[in-house]
Parts: C-alpha cells; structure tokens; sequence
C-alpha cells in the first residue's frame, strides 16, 4: 500500500463525485470524516464509506461526531436522538454508578449504530471542563464543570464505544472549557496561570492519556504559548501534551477551516504540521481548500506513521452485547429523569 498523507478529509455530499474519487486516490488520506450534509437515509451512509474506503484501496478509518445532544450528525428517523454529555452528568452527580452506567450504554448503542454504517471512529469523549461564564461552544456538550467528573464519565464513554469495536477520539486537548469565544468564528484566549489549568484543564486528559488518539483546540494558552494556538504550538504539543498530560496517540488537529487559525488554508495546514500535530483534519469537503491542504501535508512516516499504525492495529474486537437488551436498560434510565 502506498503511504496514506498525514490528513483526514471530508466530502461535499451524499455520495462522492467522480472528481473526489480521483483525487482521493491520488492523494491518499489517511482517513475521512463525515457531516450532517453526507447523511440522508441508512443504505446511503453504507455506500458513501464504501465508496471513501474504495477510493484509497484499504478499509481506511472513518470518523464522526456522534456525541448526542446538539452534536449528533446522524439523527431521527435514522437514529434515535441521544441525551447530551451534561445529561449524562446530571445521571451521575444523582448517582455515580447510575451515571457511568448511562455514559457506557449510550456509547455502546453509538458502536452499534455506527459499525452497521461501516463507521469505525467516534469523536468522543468531550472531556472539557467548561468554567462559569466560557463559551457555549462547549457547553452541555460537557458532562460537569469539575475535572474528576469529567476524567469518569469520559473513560465509561470510551470503554463503551471500544466494547463495540470503534475507536474513540478524545477532545478537544488540553482543554477548551475556558474559552469565551467559539473557535469556530474567533480565536479563544485563556490568560490562567499554568497552575490552575493543570488544576482544572488537564486532569481528565492525564487520566485518559493512554487511549489511541486525541484532537486539539484552537485555543491560547497566554501562560504556555501567547503567539499560538494549541493546534499549531510546539510548546502546548510538545511540552504539556506529550510531556506533561504524557499522551503519545495520534493527534488530530481540529478543523483546519474554524476562524480561529489564520492565514490560508494551505497555510494553516502547513503550520499544523509544523505544530507537532500528526494528522491535519479538514472537514468542509470543498475542493478548493482540500488542494490547498494536499500540498502541505506530509506522507505519514517516523512517529506519526508509527501512531497511525497503532490505531490501524488497535481496533477492537465487538463484545457480545445484545442490542436491544443495552437499548431498553438505557432508555429505561432515561425515562426516570
């Protein structure tokens, strides 16, 4: 197999046009993501990751955000519609076991959607640790406001999800709970002490460092790096990531095309790369932007190729959990809120 390039892309639609499947096949993305626009009925979901997969030549990794809440990008009448991380928490801050309970069926039912679709990564679990008053980017996308629960009910979710052969991707490290700006249209700074984000941000990550891979933000750091964002520091990748939280996954960066990066996309690629991260994750799936990120994106060789190849190798086997039984127990939790 020719060597796959350090990115993940996206697709323009239902199914790929005859110019994404040429270019994918020249170009080899390591891996794909998909969005609400790629979604419309099951079969379709089933034949557009067959036709990514085919245009690269092996049963490359795909990726979704499937959280629940406001981020689920398959949905009713496909999917039944999940619960948010912060109601997942509500269930645990009632009660612990019952909580943990809820994060590892809810994930083990995401497996079981996902695998039948041919979905193999799950961007989950958000282990953020918003701060009163930060942005609603992250929000109820959170399962508490505290790092102990946090660091608890996203290792559940992620047991879960890796009990149904699919791989969790953890987000958005080292923390984006601070942010007062979403970095999808501006770029967050947060001005705390190093101190207290290893008090507050990192904990959960540190708990969670030896799972395959993660995905960064697009935050300042003005105490680690105050001329960078995370995605694109040497200092916040190097020296709190891999150093201090002690992570050696595959690390994805957020989307390229969110505002908070500047400079053009070939740029901000390049500046990716340039970073630490390992893989530059480009979601919009315009054509334009995918050329400009092609060029500056390196094969995957040295450690992020090792990386990605322990992800290839660390999928797991499903476990052989009954569907509808995990479906009624979960819904039957639910129902009591």
């Amino acid at each position: 197999m020719t060597e796959s390039k350090a990115m993940i892309l996206g697709s323009s639609g239902h199914s790929l046009t005859a110019e994404e499947k040429a270019f994918y096949q020249a170009e080899r993305p390591w891996g794909f993501i998909l969005f609400g626009r790629n979604i419309s009925e099951a079969q379709q979901i089933s034949d557009l990751v067959a036709e990514m997969r085919d245009s690269v030549g092996w049963h490359a990794p795909v990726l979704i955000d499937q959280e629940g809440g406001r981020v689920q990008r398959i949905r009713p009448p496909i999917l039944q519609h999940y619960p948010s991380g912060q109601q997942l928490g509500d269930l645990y801050r009632q009660d612990k076991t019952t909580g943990l309970r809820a994060a590892w069926l809810m994930s083990r039912l995401h497996a079981f959607d996902l695998s039948k679709l041919g979905i193999n990564v799950d961007c989950l679990p958000v282990l953020d640790v918003p701060v009163e008053g930060s942005s609603n980017v992250i929000g109820n996308r959170a399962y508490g406001g505290d790092p102990v629960t946090v660091a608890a009910m996203g290792r559940a979710a992620a047991e879960g999800l890796k009990a149904g052969g699919v791989l969790p991707v953890m987000k958005h490290m080292p923390g984006h709970g601070r942010g007062f700006a979403d970095s999808h249209h501006e770029l967050p700074v947060v001005d705390v002490s190093r101190h207290e984000l290893e008090a507050h941000d990192f904990p959960p990550f540190i708990q969670m460092k030896d799972e395959l891979m993660a995905m960064t933000c697009h935050v300042v750091f003005s105490a680690i790096d105050p001329d960078n964002p995370a995605t694109t520091s040497r200092k916040v990748i190097d020296g709190i990531i891999r150093e201090q939280i002690g992570f050696d996954g595959l690390l994805l960066s957020d989307d390229t095309s969110m505002n908070a990066l500047a400079g053009t996309i070939g740029e901000r690629a390049a500046n990716i790369i340039a970073g630490g991260c390992d893989i530059v994750l480009h979601c919009n799936g315009h054509m334009d932007e995918m050329q400009q990120v092609v060029a500056n994106v390196p094969p995957l060789q040295g450690r992020p190729l090792e990386r990605a190849r322990r992800v290839e190798a660390g999928f797991p086997q499903a476990d052989s959990s009954d569907e509808t039984a995990i479906r009624a127990e979960f819904d039957a939790l639910f129902a009591s809120v």
